[in-house]
């Protein structure tokens, strides 16, 4: 995501899509071993939870350096909310 305003926002959405891998390991191990249908079903939704902080993070982003960012041309300001809005008709379905 080259538009990331700082080095250390980066290093923050690493950080956590590592923490996402690990509860999916989580959710592995627990179908793997034959957890409870709850702890399985609680694994699943902590990841979904997980999943949709980190969509809501990048989401904003994008929003404030491709759609609102001052000095953006009406074409950039266009093709900037048209990408967000295939990406979000593909997270909702």
């Amino acid at each position: 995501m080259s538009h990331l305003s700082s080095s250390q926002q980066k290093q923050d959405l690493l950080n956590r899509v590592r923490r996402i891998a690990g509860q999916i390991e989580a959710v592995e191990r627990a179908l793997a071993d034959d957890a409870p249908c709850a702890v399985t079903l609680q694994r699943v939704a902590a990841v979904r939870g997980a999943i949709n902080g980190l969509m809501d993070e990048i989401v904003e982003e994008h929003l404030h350096d491709h759609v609102a960012r001052p000095g953006l041309t009406d074409a950039e300001r266009a093709a900037g909310a048209e990408e967000l809005a295939v990406v979000i008709r593909r997270y909702s379905k």
